[in-house]
């Protein structure tokens, strides 16, 4: 049997298997190693096939795909440092629990370390930031290696989809000549067990009635209780959890990625301005609770982390679908795992529902009163990033998509942006919080979710301006809203600015670029904002452009720090009032 037939057989009989475990995107980087994988994926017909020439950028925005759709997304690269560029994707995919299966081409055995041409050591490149890895045997057509293949493919998407979600690794050494024969007419038959060759089920955790029924017993007993639900994107949810906020009579500290901040299910319970008000000590000593329910990832907003761990002497719940650990403070007393959702549900049929809750109206009376103090930052006549996170809830259309890059848009985010009833679905790389590939993952999502509007720093854009290429490839639709205060605007907020010396050099760091030459290269349409009216205008038009767009806000480093602070002493001064009965 020939070199090429057993190469064929094999990689046709993992590929066609990879698509039976449901696996309908493929992003791949061009390379030479790569390419029988690359040829047979490209040959299937329910294969979308996505070509993006940075590795680095490649996974982000398979990691956007995945993170849209919520199912699992593959990648292929040829050997060496292509491979080692997948990972700040890999490591923001493995803590944001984000399905990829990333495939690497590899030198065959007898060429590594003996000095050939693009070979690295990638056995575990990635280490403990992907589920699972594999060395795969080299290709033969024997009936025992393509029921290997095909088992370890069923394997690999499993694995990588089932609960904590995260990016799984298999390498494949593929010896020369390279050319696969696609033009074989049975080339994705699959003789035996032609639905796929091995199903994984998968359960999702949770207890016994008899355990929910003792822990709904337990929080019952409660009448100063929040709920915290930090990042979370799982259908169904936000239905459940605003039942059992009625039930218990607790308020929902709902962090913008919760996604409880928009949408039609039930706002009653919603807090939002929790960010602002709880730099309020006062305020902290009025809405002390008894006890913490918390779901999700830790919540953006540092003021809310500060007050979970003030309380650490209270009862602190943690529910976790996916099984980890998340307490960075070490302030949780139960940990438990179960599915979010299933949870909700579950303990709201054994909760005696409260009629009336003053803690609770207390909640609610502070966070009303914190927004309405908070609408002062719309009457400023500066371009104010304040402001325009303040007005996206009234700009977005509903249905939408609104990525946020991190550092300051995230977290002028949970500040600014309240509950509204559209659907805006709300995403960003929280993972490992940094400003890489941020416009890959935007773009990525924007290719199966649409109509899609990214927010970030001019850093940030910077950062990853190759990630623009797929848009301009593939015509995807996004309008990117550019926040330019020319620099690391967060620093400003941070200890390092009380030390003028070198903070210009080190944090600030201005880069005095005009984004409109990288923008129209890459077939971009550009407005440069100089005015609210024209912003308004502006984002109006670019909603009915096809394409990419980009409006840029220019902003004051200097004047947003003083703008930030003055409103929120303001607001706290406002709200000690209030809570010391001063008129």
């Amino acid at each position: 049997m020939d070199h090429q037939e057993n190469l064929t057989a094999y990689v046709a009989a993992f590929v066609a298997e990879l698509v039976k475990t449901g696996v309908k995107d493929v992003v791949i980087s061009p390379g030479s190693r790569s390419t029988p994988m690359a040829m047979v994926m490209a040959e299937h017909p329910d294969l979308r096939i996505h070509i993006h020439i940075d590795e680095r950028s490649a996974a982000f925005f398979a990691l956007g795909i995945a993170k849209s759709l919520r199912k699992p997304v593959a990648i292929l690269c040829t050997s060496g440092t292509a491979a080692a560029n997948y990972y700040p994707a890999i490591i923001e995919a493995h803590y944001s629990r984000v399905p990829l299966i990333v495939l690497t081409a590899d030198r065959p055995h007898e060429l590594r370390d003996v000095g050939a041409p693009q070979a690295i050591d990638q056995i575990h490149l990635f280490g403990k930031h992907v589920k699972w890895f594999v060395e795969m045997a080299p290709p033969e057509k024997t009936d025992e290696m393509l029921r290997y293949a095909r088992s370890v493919c069923a394997r690999a998407a499993a694995i990588a989809l089932r609960s904590p979600s995260g990016p799984v690794h298999l390498n494949f050494p593929f010896r020369e000549p390279l050319v696969p024969n696609v033009g074989k007419e049975d080339l994705f038959d699959l003789p035996v067990r032609s639905d796929g060759y091995v199903s994984v089920e998968t359960g999702e955790l949770t207890l016994s009635e008899e355990k929910y029924e003792e822990l709904a017993g337990i929080l019952s007993q409660y009448d100063k209780g929040i709920i915290v639900c930090g990042p979370l994107d799982e259908e169904f949810f936000a239905e459940n959890i605003t039942k059992l906020a009625s039930a218990l009579k607790f308020p929902i500290l709902a962090d913008p990625l919760s996604q409880l901040r928009s949408g039609k299910h039930s706002k009653d319970y919603i807090v939002d301005a929790y960010d602002t008000f709880l730099r309020n000590s006062d305020c902290k000593k009025a809405l002390k609770p008894d006890i913490i329910i918390r779901f999700g990832a830790m919540p953006v907003s540092k003021a809310l982390s500060i007050f979970i761990k003030e309380n650490m002497n209270i009862p602190q719940f943690v529910i976790d679908g996916g099984a980890g650990w998340r307490d960075p403070a070490a302030t949780t007393s139960n940990m438990i795992y179960c599915n979010e959702t299933e949870f909700c549900k579950s303990i709201a049929k054994y909760v005696s529902e409260k009629n009336h809750n003053q803690f609770l109206d207390k909640w609610l009376e502070i966070n009303k009163l914190t927004k309405t103090k908070l609408s002062k930052i719309n009457d400023i006549e500066e371009l104010s990033e304040g402001k325009l996170f303040y007005q996206l809830a009234d700009l977005i259309p509903d249905g939408a998509t609104l990525f946020v890059g991190n550092s300051m848009p995230i977290r002028d985010l949970d500040t600014f942006f309240h509950v509204n009833d559209k659907s805006i679905r709300i995403m960003a790389n929280r993972g490992a919080n940094g400003i890489d590939g941020i416009i890959s993952t935007a773009i990525g999502a924007a290719a199966v979710s649409q109509p899609m509007y990214l927010i970030v720093g001019d850093l940030t854009f910077f950062h990853d301006l190759n990630g623009l290429l797929a848009a301009k490839l593939y015509d995807i639709n996004i309008k990117i809203l550019l926040v330019n205060n020319n620099g690391g605007g967060i620093f400003s907020f941070l200890p390092q600015a009380s030390q003028p010396k070198y903070f210009e050099l080190l944090f600030g760091t201005p880069i005095d670029l005009n984004f409109e030459y990288a923008v129209r290269m890459y077939n971009g349409k550009f407005d440069k904002i100089t005015s609210w009216e024209q912003f308004n205008s502006s984002f109006l038009r670019n909603m009915d452009d096809s394409g990419l767009s980009v409006m840029e806000i220019s902003t004051d480093r200097d004047r947003n720090l003083i703008e930030h602070r003055e409103l929120w002493n303001y607001v706290s001064r406002e709200i000690s009032n209030k809570i010391n009965g001063v008129s």
